[in-house]
C-alpha cells in the first residue's frame, strides 16, 4: 500500500514532457494513465465492497458469540497467574477475588497461563458460576464467579466511527474524484473503516482470524498514511518535492511493529502480559505518528502564504488537534498507565470522529469555510443535542417508573402506556429546547439569515431600480462583513451581456470583459466561485484581466422566469475569508428574490414611462382639444357624454361637470336630440347646416354640426364624436356685409335717381306756387294746389334723402362731444314729444369722451332713432337715452313702444322697408330710409350699431364709437 502511494504521488509531480516522434510517446502515457485510474477505481471499489461486507458479517457474529468475563485482570508472573487489577463493579470483586491473588485452577483444571484460563471461561460458559481455587497470603480459598459476557460497548462506538470515516470518503471521491489528494484520503479512510470496524470474536477460525490480521494491518497503516497525507497536503512540502523517497520512512515504524507482531505470535509464547505489551505499544505508535502529524499541520498553518491555503488548513489544523488531543490524553496515556478503559475514556474514542469531517471538506473545497461551519457544529452542537435527549429520555424513565411505583396493577400495559404519552407530550418541549439551544450556539447566523430572507423578501415592494440595487449592496456589505459588492445587469432582452450598474469598495474600472458572467458552464453549482482571482487559465484572456481588476471571488446569478436578469458579484469578508456555505446558500435564494426584483423594478420602470408617455400623449390630445376653436365632445354607445371641451362649456353655457356622464336628451334640446336621433341612424359622417340651438342661458346660437362615429384603432365603433362650430358671429357679419352691398347698390342706384328726379319735381313746385298766386281767391282749387306743393316737397325729401345716402363726397371730420349732438336734437324735436305725451329721460355721462366724427351726420342718427322711437309710442311713453365710457363711447335709445316683429328684425337696415306703409294715428308714413341711412354714417364712423326688441315691451339701439380716431376723407 505504501508503495501504492508512492507510485501516486510520483505521478502528481510535474514533469517535462520529452520530445517524440508523431506524439506517440505522449498517447502512450494518456493510455496508462486511463489504465490505471480504470485499475485503481476497480481495485477501490472490490476492496470497499469486501470491508463493508466482512464487517457486517464479523458484527452479525460478534453480536452472537458472547466472550465470558470475570471482572479480572489477570497476568503471568513466574509461571502463575495473579490477580493485577479487580473491577470493583465486576463479578470478580463480588465473589471476593483481590488484587495479588493467585489463581491455581478453575473448576478443578489447573490454570498457569492466559491462554489457559480463556479456554476454562470459554468451557465453563456465560452466565455459569465457575469456582476459582485461589491462594491469598499462602492460604488456600475456593471462590464462586458468576461469568457475565465481557462489555464490547466500545466496538459499537468504534463502528459509528469507522462508518463516519467511509461516508466522509465515499462522498470526497465521488463528488471530487480528480481532486488531488482525494485518492489517498479515500484510502485513509478505507483504512480507518477496517481498523475500528473489524472487531475478532475470540473464535479464532479462519474468518476471525481474518478479522483479526485485518485490524492489526490497518490499525498499524492509518497512523503512517496519516502522517503521509498530512505531508502532502493540500500541497507538497518543499523538502518532499525534492525527496519523494522521504515518505517511505513514515511506514517504516509501523511495519517493523507489525513484524514483531507477527514474530510474537508465531515465535513467543502466548501470555497476557505479551499482549498488554503489544496492545501498548501499537497505541503509543499511533498517538506519537498522530500527534506528529497535527504539529506538521500546525507549522504548515503558520507559515502558509495565501489566504485560500491559510483558510484550508485553518480549521483543518484545529479539527486534527481536537481529534487527536481528547484521544491521546483521556485514552492513551491513561491505557498506557495500566488503566482499564472506563466510561470516559471510552467517549473520548468519538473525537477521531472530527478528522474526517474537517479533512473530507477541505479536500472536496467546494466552499472552504464549511469547514468552520462542521467543526463548530460537529463539537458544539453534539453536545447540545446528547444533552436535550439525555433529559427526554430521563424524562421517559422517570416517568415510566413513577407511574409502575404508584400504580403497579397496571402491569407492563401501563408502563408502556405511560412512556408513549410522555414521549408525544415532550417531543414539542423537546423541539423547543433544541431551537432555544440553536439560537444560543448560532445566534449570528440566525440573525443575519433571518435578517437576508426578510430583506429578499421585501425586495419586491421597492420599484426604484436604483434604490432597490443600493439597498441590496448596503444591506449584504453590514451583514456579511463583505467591502467589495457589485452588481451586474443584463443590457437587453435578448442580448447575453451585463454591464456593472452598481458596485461599492471596487476601483473605477472601464472597458471590461464581462463575457465570462454569460458563458455557459459545466459545473452544476448555482454560482462561480474563484480562489485566486489573478489565476483563472480557464477564462479568455480578456476575461481574465476583467476577473483580476474586479477581484470578486463569488458571482452569483440573479434569475427571474429562467433567465439571468443581473449578476451579483462579492470578494472576501473584511477579515480576508471566503463566505461559508450558508453564505452562499443564502446568497443564491436572495438572488432568485433579487431577480425578481429587478424584473419588477425594470418593468416598472417600463410602465412608468409608457404612463408618461400616455400622460404627455394624452395631454397633447387634450390641449389640441381644449385649445380648438370649435365645440367637441364625445359619446359612448348609449349616448352618455363622456368628454366635453372648453369650447363646448362657452358656447352651450354649460360647464363641463354637468355635463359629464348625462344622456343627450337631458342636456340638449328636444330640437337638436330630435336631429340628432334621425342623422345618427345614417352611416359615416352626418352634417347639419346653420342649426339654431337654444343654449340654457337663454341665448340662441347658430352652429354647424358634424356627426361622426368613434372608431379605435380597429375600426371597432365604441361611441359618437359630435362637433359643434359656433358660427353665430359669422352670419351676423355676412348678413353685414350683405346689408352693405345692398346699401352700396342702392347708393349706385340714389345717385343717377336723384338727378333725374330733381328737376322735374323743381319744375312742379315752381309752376305750382305760381298758380297757388294766381288762384288765391279759389280756394278749391287753393287747396288742391297746397296738397301738390306739400307732395312735392315730400317728394323733394326723398330724394334729397337718397342723394345724403349715396352721397361719396368728403365729410371732414373733428373732435365732437356726442353729449351735445344728443341734447340739440332732443331739443330740436321738443315739441314734437310734448304734443306726442313722450317723457324723455336723458342719462348722460358728464365726463364723455371726445369722438372723432362729423356732428352734422350724428346730429341726422340720433333723428331718425328718436323720431322712429316717437313713431313707436303712438299713446305716448319714454324715451331714454343713456351715455356711457368703456372700450368704446356707447350710447343706447330706449323706447317703450310697440317693438319690432322678429321676422323683421333682419330687415330693418334694408333701404325702402318700412312698417309705416299704413301708418297709425299719429305716425307719418314712412320713406324706409332712415334706419339704412343711420346705418350707413354709423359704418363712416367706424361704429357698431345692434338692436335689441321685443314685441310688446320696447326696442334698444345700441351705438359703439371708437374713442380715437384719425380723421379721414370719406
Amino acid at each position: 500500500m505504501a508503495a501504492k502511494l508512492l507510485i501516486e504521488d510520483r505521478a502528481e509531480m510535474p514533469s517535462t514532457p520529452a520530445l517524440t516522434s508523431k506524439g506517440s510517446g505522449a498517447g502512450k502515457k494518456s493510455m496508462n494513465r486511463e489504465s490505471q485510474a480504470r485499475f485503481v477505481a476497480v481495485l477501490l471499489f472490490l476492496l470497499t465492497v469486501a470491508a463493508v461486507v466482512f464487517a457486517g458479517f464479523n458484527f452479525e457474529k460478534e453480536s452472537q458469540t458472547a466472550v465470558p468475563d470475570d471482572g479480572v485482570w489477570w497476568v503471568e508472573q513466574n509461571g502463575h497467574l495473579i490477580a493485577d487489577r479487580v473491577d470493583i463493579h465486576g463479578q470478580g470483586a463480588q465473589a471476593g477475588v483481590k488484587a495479588n491473588d493467585e489463581l491455581v485452577a478453575v473448576n478443578g483444571q489447573e490454570v498457569k497461563s492466559t491462554p489457559g484460563l480463556v479456554r476454562q471461561l470459554y468451557a465453563t460458559g456465560v452466565w455459569h458460576k465457575a469456582t476459582y481455587s485461589l491462594v491469598r497470603d499462602s492460604v488456600p480459598l475456593d471462590s464462586k464467579v458468576l461469568l457475565t459476557p465481557a462489555d464490547r460497548s466500545l466496538n459499537n462506538w468504534l463502528r459509528l466511527i469507522a462508518m463516519i470515516y467511509l461516508s466522509i470518503g465515499l462522498y470526497v471521491l465521488l463528488r471530487r474524484w480528480t481532486a488531488p489528494g482525494s485518492t489517498h484520503f479515500y484510502i485513509f479512510c478505507l483504512v480507518s473503516f477496517v481498523a475500528y470496524s473489524f472487531k475478532y470474536t475470540g473464535k479464532l477460525n479462519d474468518f476471525d482470524w481474518t478479522i483479526y490480521w485485518s485490524n492489526i494491518v490497518a490499525w498499524v497503516l492509518q497512523p503512517a498514511m496519516f502522517l503521509h497525507f498530512v505531508l502532502t497536503f493540500p500541497e507538497k512540502r518543499q523538502a518532499i518535492r525534492q525527496r519523494p523517497w522521504l515518505l517511505a520512512f513514515a511506514y517504516v515504524p509501523g511495519l517493523l511493529l507489525l513484524g514483531r507482531h507477527i514474530m510474537a505470535l508465531r515465535l513467543a509464547q502466548a501470555s497476557g502480559q505479551l499482549r498488554w505489551d503489544m496492545d501498548r505499544q501499537e497505541m503509543a505508535y499511533g498517538a506519537v505518528l498522530f500527534v506528529i502529524a497535527a504539529a506538521v499541520l500546525s507549522f504548515s498553518y503558520r507559515g502558509a502564504t495565501t489566504t485560500i491555503l491559510r483558510q484550508q488548513l485553518k480549521w483543518v489544523t484545529r479539527g486534527t488537534i481536537l481529534a487527536v488531543v481528547p484521544y491521546t490524553l483521556f485514552y492513551v496515556v491513561p491505557y498506557l498507565m495500566g488503566a482499564l478503559p472506563g466510561v470516559g475514556m471510552k467517549l473520548s474514542v468519538l473525537s477521531l470522529g472530527l478528522l474526517p469531517l474537517t479533512f473530507g471538506y477541505a479536500i472536496f473545497r467546494y466552499r472552504l469555510m464549511d469547514v468552520d461551519l462542521i467543526f463548530k457544529r460537529g463539537v458544539v452542537y453534539t453536545l447540545a443535542a446528547a444533552t436535550v435527549v439525555g433529559m427526554y429520555f430521563a424524562l421517559v424513565a422517570g416517568v415510566a417508573t413513577l407511574v409502575h411505583s404508584r400504580q403497579p396493577g397496571t402491569g407492563p400495559l401501563g408502563l408502556i402506556l405511560a412512556v408513549v404519552v410522555t414521549a408525544l407530550l415532550f417531543d414539542p418541549v423537546r423541539k423547543w429546547i433544541q431551537d432555544r439551544v440553536d439560537h444560543l450556539f448560532y445566534r449570528t447566523v440566525y440573525d443575519y439569515r433571518r435578517t437576508l430572507v426578510e430583506f429578499g423578501r421585501e425586495l419586491s415592494s421597492e420599484t426604484d431600480l436604483t434604490a432597490l440595487l443600493s439597498s441590496v449592496v448596503d444591506r449584504l456589505s453590514r451583514t456579511l462583513s463583505v467591502d467589495r459588492i457589485a452588481i451586474f445587469l443584463r443590457a437587453g432582452e435578448e442580448a447575453e451581456q451585463f454591464v456593472l450598474t452598481k458596485s461599492i469598495g471596487l476601483s473605477p474600472t472601464w472597458k471590461l470583459d464581462l463575457t465570462f458572467l454569460s458563458e455557459v458552464r459545466p459545473e452544476p453549482a448555482g454560482h462561480m466561485f474563484f480562489e485566486n482571482t489573478h489565476q483563472v487559465p480557464r477564462e479568455t484572456a480578456g476575461s481574465q484581466e476583467a476577473i483580476a481588476r474586479l477581484d470578486l471571488n463569488y458571482y452569483i446569478p440573479c434569475r427571474s422566469q429562467q433567465k439571468t436578469v443581473a449578476v451579483l458579484g462579492l470578494g472576501k469578508t473584511n477579515k480576508g475569508d471566503y463566505l461559508s456555505s450558508e453564505d452562499v446558500e443564502l446568497l443564491e435564494t436572495l438572488g432568485g428574490y433579487l431577480g425578481i426584483a429587478i424584473q419588477n423594478g425594470r418593468l416598472y420602470a417600463s410602465l412608468q414611462q409608457k404612463v408618461a408617455e400616455y400622460e404627455r400623449l394624452k395631454d397633447f390630445n387634450e390641449n389640441i382639444v381644449e385649445s380648438i376653436n370649435v365645440g367637441i365632445m364625445a359619446l359612448d354607445m348609449e349616448d352618455r357624454i363622456e368628454s366635453w371641451n372648453a369650447q363646448m362649456e362657452v358656447m352651450y353655457a354649460l360647464p363641463r361637470w354637468q355635463a359629464l356622464t348625462q344622456p343627450v336628451k337631458s342636456i340638449f334640446p328636444s330640437e337638436f336630440v330630435e336631429e340628432f336621433y334621425r342623422v345618427r341612424q345614417n352611416g359615416g359622417i352626418n352634417n347639419l347646416y346653420k342649426f339654431r340651438l337654444a343654449t340654457p342661458a337663454g341665448e340662441t346660437r347658430t352652429v354647424n354640426v358634424a356627426i361622426a362615429p368613434l372608431v379605435t384603432r380597429k375600426f371597432q365603433v365604441i361611441g359618437r364624436l359630435v362637433i359643434m362650430d359656433d358660427i353665430t358671429d359669422r352670419v351676423e357679419l355676412e348678413n353685414q356685409l350683405s346689408q352693405a352691398d345692398k346699401l352700396s347698390s342702392i347708393g349706385l342706384l340714389a345717385a343717377g335717381v336723384a338727378h333725374e328726379v330733381n328737376t322735374p319735381l323743381a319744375v312742379i313746385s315752381s309752376y305750382t306756387q305760381m298758380l297757388t298766386k294766381q288762384l288765391q281767391g279759389d280756394p278749391q282749387k287753393s287747396g288742391l294746389l297746397d296738397k301738390i306743393t306739400r307732395q312735392t316737397f315730400r317728394a323733394s325729401e326723398i330724394v334729397n334723402n337718397l342723394l345724403n345716402f349715396s352721397r361719396t363726397s368728403g365729410t371732414e371730420f373733428a373732435n365732437v362731444d356726442i353729449n351735445k349732438v344728443i341734447s340739440d336734437t332732443l331739443a330740436l324735436l321738443e315739441h314734437q314729444f310734448k304734443t306726442a305725451k313722450i317723457q324723455v329721460h336723458p342719462d348722460l355721462h358728464p365726463e364723455i369722451s371726445p369722438i372723432q366724427g362729423n356732428a352734422g351726420r350724428l346730429q341726422q342718427v340720433f333723428l331718425n332713432l328718436f323720431l322712429n322711437a316717437k313713431d313707436s309710442m303712438p299713446g305716448g311713453g319714454q324715451l331714454r337715452v343713456a351715455t356711457s365710457n368703456g372700450d368704446f363711447v356707447s350710447v343706447r335709445v330706449s323706447d317703450t313702444g310697440a317693438g319690432i316683429a322678429p321676422e323683421h328684425i333682419q330687415r330693418i337696415y334694408d333701404p325702402f322697408f318700412t312698417t309705416k306703409a299704413v301708418p297709425r294715428e299719429g305716425q307719418s308714413r314712412g320713406t324706409g330710409l332712415g334706419l339704412s341711412v343711420t346705418y350707413g354714417i354709423i359704418q363712416e364712423h367706424a361704429g357698431k350699431i345692434r338692436v335689441e326688441s321685443e314685441p310688446g315691451v320696447g326696442t334698444t339701439f345700441a351705438l359703439d364709437f371708437p374713442l380715437s380716431r384719425k380723421a379721414v376723407h370719406v
